[in-house]
Order: C-alpha cells, then structure tokens, then sequence
C-alpha cells in the first residue's frame, strides 16, 4: 500500500514478464516495457492536456490504467478511450476499472497503427518518435495532443491545424516515458555497437573542452543532443573513491567515443568512426554555458499531417523525422 499510494513510478513488465506473474525474489532481464507511472506525472500530462466537460479523450498506453480512471472520473467513462499494445495489460487494467465501478473502452492495438475514432484530445504516457500520423488523423478539428519525444524528455503539446497538422509548444517541463512497440519486448540492440568504444584506441585522442557528464541523467542536455544527432546510445560508470568516471557514446553509424577523468579535471575523448560524438556534445555544453540554456524548451512546434516535427525559437531550427 506504501508503494502503491507513494508518488513514483513502479516498473510492473520487464521484457515480456509481468510481475503479476513473477515468482517473489525474481529478477529479470531487459528492458522495462510497463511501469505504474507517478501520478504527480499523470496528473501534469492531464493539465497539459486542457481537457473540458464532454471531450472525447484517447489515453494512449493503458498500463496499470490509472490514467483511465483519472479520465474517466472527470468526464464520465463514456468519453474515455485506453489503449495498450500489450492485451494482458488491456484484460487486467479493464478488470480493475471494472472493479471500481468504471468502464472505459479498452482496447488492445498499435498506437503507431489506425485508431479506433475521434477524439478532442489525445495524451500519451509512452513516447513516440515523430508523431504518429494516425494520431493526427484521429484528431477532431481544434483538437489537442500531449506526448513526449522518443528518447527525450520534451512534453511537446500541440492542437490541430486546418492542414491536418498541428501547432504548438515544447513545454517547460519534462517528463520520461518508454517508447511505443510492436510486439512484447524491444527489438535487442547490436551488440557490435558497443565493440570499438570500449576497446579501441581510436582515430583522435583529445582533450575535452568540459568536465564529465552523465549524458542520460542530464535531461535538457540529453534531450537537446537527441534533437540534434539522434540514436546515440550512452554508458557511464563511476570508480568510487578515486573520483574516475568513464563514459561511452556510440551509434549505428559506427561512430563512438569514450571520455575518461577524475573528479572535475578535463577527459582523455578516444573518438572514432565517421562522426566526432563527444565534440557534438561539447558544443551543446558551450551554447548553454554561453547562453546560459539551451534553445529547445519552449520552442514552437509544427507538425506536418505525416508526423513530421519541426523545431524554432530565435534563429535556432531543428526537424525530428
């Protein structure tokens, strides 16, 4: 009841094992691929979504079906619509909300695939990378969406344009979700990927303009490298007492680098492959020292009709495909 009733997220799937179904003391393997979000988070993707009496809502990824029961005691279950790739997810997330007194359509589909309606509104508590175009094509006129960039922590939200697309804002707030799937467990990830950072001498040593950093606990930096080189995978390892840290960044293009220090001195960077990562991050560390933040928050947003996102503020520019 401690855990259930506290406000953080509990990861109940990993991988295809759902932890109705594991042993007590199991540990599994893989990734997370459903959790019971914090509601403290639910609740601020639902404010984002500026929902008012009689709007038709589609809760994109039903897990534990706490936002769907949100929805539907705010509007009435009739106007809510929960849909989860995962049918185990859907069977029991309806049979709880049943057992509240509250029946929502629950259905099982692909939140990348065809919808089943319209809706005034859309939230997504998983991530998506670029907007699905069934999304905006499921969207009443005027409609609003609220979701987060796959491997990013932007709240993008956005209400439909006469064009089918949509317009918006990268809000000044962030959020984490597991990106969408097809089927009960991510596609693993090429384990070759990995070879050459952790082993190679590489093709340029150099001095880091910066102190280290754990690209993945920095949220605003992470989600700006994204934007602008996405697909790179991050390791990062602390020593303990000596103060090292060594961290890895590596893409399916083949580049890779791996950074090495101790405490707040300057990183040994071993690079190589087509493109220099760590130099791309120093340069995203020097605008937001420079400038004092980076430009993504509270970029305006246009969606194109296909999914596509387009990103401004000032005179900085940035597309996601």
């Amino acid at each position: 009841m401690e855990a259930a009733y506290s406000d953080r997220t509990l990861v109940t799937q990993v991988g295809g094992r759902h932890a109705d179904h594991a042993r007590l003391g199991e540990r599994c393997s893989g990734w997370p691929t459903s959790s019971s979000t914090l509601p403290g988070l639910v609740v601020r993707m639902l404010r984002h979504l500026e929902v008012f009496p009689d709007a038709s809502v589609l809760d994109v990824a039903t897990g534990s079906g706490y936002s769907a029961a949100l929805l539907s005691r705010l509007l009435g279950e009739r106007q809510v619509t929960s849909i989860d790739v995962d049918p185990y997810l859907t069977e029991v997330a309806a049979e709880r909300l049943d057992g509240m007194g509250l029946h929502p359509k629950v259905v099982t589909c692909d939140a990348t695939g065809p919808l089943p309606g319209e809706y005034d509104r859309i939230v997504s508590m998983v991530s998506v990378r670029p907007i699905p175009a069934s999304w905006l094509a499921a969207l009443k006129p005027g409609g609003r969406l609220v979701t987060v960039i796959r491997d990013t922590s932007l709240i993008i939200t956005a209400n439909k344009t006469v064009d089918g697309g949509a317009s918006g804002q990268v809000e000044r707030d962030r959020a984490m979700f597991m990106q969408t799937r097809s089927g009960a467990d991510y596609p693993p990830g090429p384990v070759e990927l990995w070879d050459a950072a952790f082993e190679q001498e590489g093709e340029e040593v150099t001095k880091g303009r910066y102190p280290m950093v754990n690209v993945s606990a920095a949220w605003e930096l992470c989600s700006m490298l994204e934007v602008v080189a996405p697909g790179i995978e991050h390791r990062y390892t602390e020593s303990g007492d000596d103060g090292g840290q060594t961290a890895w960044m590596a893409h399916a293009d083949g580049s890779w680098s791996r950074a090495s220090a101790a405490w707040d001195e300057l990183p040994t960077v071993h690079q190589g492959g087509p493109r220099r990562l760590w130099d791309i991050l120093d340069e995203i560390r020097h605008h937001w020292v420079r400038n004092g933040e980076l430009p993504v928050l509270g970029s305006r947003v246009s969606i194109a009709p296909t999914g596509e996102i387009s990103l401004s503020r000032g005179w900085w520019r940035a597309s996601i495909a």
